[in-house]
């Protein structure tokens, strides 16, 4: 099950429409295929340094790997647990946007319901990650500037 974010397209327009998820995702990210290793997991994260994976059957999005998830594996399946495939330790409720979704809207989607993260989707296929600290990028200028 996959939840996405609800979209309003008769709105009006409001100054936050400027800042969409395409502009500060991570476009074209690593993913993973549900039936490659955890171990495979953990190197493409090392390698790439991100915390999270998109995975793929098929070519289709069927789950979210974390590091917190393979950490949650590896502490209950130690021994095997890097040989484990990846759909052992993937969340299968996926928080999915469009990329043109409001950054405020999806930053608060994500902050209510404790993701990390959110799968960018387009036309059915994965097209970018868009995690909290993209959120944080996207808001800090609007933050009151601090004193020295």
């Amino acid at each position: 099950m996959s939840m996405r974010l609800p979209t309003s397209p008769n709105r009006a327009f409001r100054p936050s429409d400027a800042l969409r998820v395409r502009r500060f995702m991570t476009g074209g990210p690593h993913t993973i295929g549900c039936e490659q290793t955890i171990a495979r997991a953990q190197e493409l994260m090392r390698s790439y340094r991100v915390r999270h994976l998109p995975v793929l059957k098929g070519g289709k999005l069927v789950g979210l790997v974390s590091e917190r998830d393979i950490y949650f594996v590896e502490a209950l399946e130690a021994e095997r647990s890097s040989q484990l495939p990846v759909e052992h330790a993937m969340a299968q409720d996926i928080f999915s946007v469009g990329p043109d979704e409001s950054v405020a809207d999806v930053a608060r989607s994500m902050m209510s319901e404790k993701f990390g993260c959110a799968v960018v989707v387009d036309g059915g296929k994965v097209c970018g990650v868009f995690t909290a600290n993209d959120a944080l990028r996207a808001l800090l200028p609007f933050a009151p500037k601090l004193a020295s």
